[in-house]
């Protein structure tokens, strides 16, 4: 329940309303983190929220902060050197141990390819791991589309696909437009020896684990991060209870074959 503190090492603009925070500890290192966690922030004097770990540099870990809120705005406005709180990492992640030797499908909608950001990057360092990895995000516009060079980036590497849609294009974009779901008709997917997993606005996750049931896929091999109002990370508070679970500290990440007893979802 004590933060311990932490210093902003650098900032990044990574969109209008996004900014990427690396942490470093004020005294010794931040503790390992698995791909999927969150770490509880506190901006002093504001309050404390729940955000996704977006990666690591070196001893130093990332968090892409969308500025919505009281203290995500106080959060994304520090400046490098600035101290805050860390609690943390929490909660469940990915199953990359799981997916080994098999396909990945990684499915982000707009921010929830922070979450999904660490998996990808796990997989690729342990490249000889796993089969193809497909990547589909979704944006509201070109301009809304995070890490757009790192998008580029990935889309080059051997046994890689990135394919991304947005809800609204410019006059520059050539890529496609619309769902993110309509995605999945673009790829080759291998239902019995893939695992997905799934992060964005649930509505979306509800249509995209609908329509990967539906392809063939088991619900025990499509995984969801389910980032619902999670205010202490440890299970005590009760907000971000589902029936008997509590998502701070039985997911985030959790499978569709959990999530069907607790949540009418998919509903499609």
């Amino acid at each position: 329940m004590r933060p311990r503190l932490a210093r902003v090492r650098s900032t990044r603009r990574e969109l209008d309303d996004t900014v990427s925070l690396e942490l470093e500890a004020a005294d010794g290192t931040l503790p390992c983190f698995a791909p999927g966690q969150f770490h509880m922030l506190y901006a002093f004097g504001v309050g404390e929220a729940a955000i996704s770990i977006s990666g690591a540099r070196g001893d130093g870990r990332l968090h892409a902060i969308r500025a919505v809120g009281p203290v995500s705005r106080a959060l994304a406005a520090l400046a490098p050197g600035a101290m805050l709180g860390v609690r943390g990492p929490f909660g469940h992640g990915w199953p990359l141990e799981r997916a080994r030797g098999r396909d990945l499908l990684l499915i982000a909608g707009g921010l929830g390819l922070a979450p999904l950001r660490p998996a990808l990057e796990a997989a690729l360092a342990a490249r000889a791991q796993y089969g193809r990895i497909t990547l589909l995000t979704g944006a509201r516009s070109p301009a809304q589309q995070l890490w757009a060079e790192d998008l580029r980036a990935w889309a080059a590497l051997p046994g890689v696909r990135v394919e991304c849609t947005v809800d609204r294009a410019d006059a520059a974009w050539r890529g496609h437009v619309g769902v993110v779901t309509a995605l999945l008709d673009t790829i080759d997917l291998a239902p019995a020896r893939s695992v997905a997993m799934l992060c964005g606005p649930e509505p979306m996750m509800r249509a995209c684990a609908g329509a990967l049931r539906a392809a063939g896929l088991a619900d025990r091999d499509i995984h969801a991060s389910m980032e619902r109002n999670m205010q202490c990370g440890i299970g005590l508070c009760g907000h971000c209870q589902l029936g008997p679970a509590f998502v701070c500290r039985d997911g985030p990440v959790m499978s569709l074959q959990r999530l069907a007893g607790l949540l009418p979802w998919p509903q499609i």
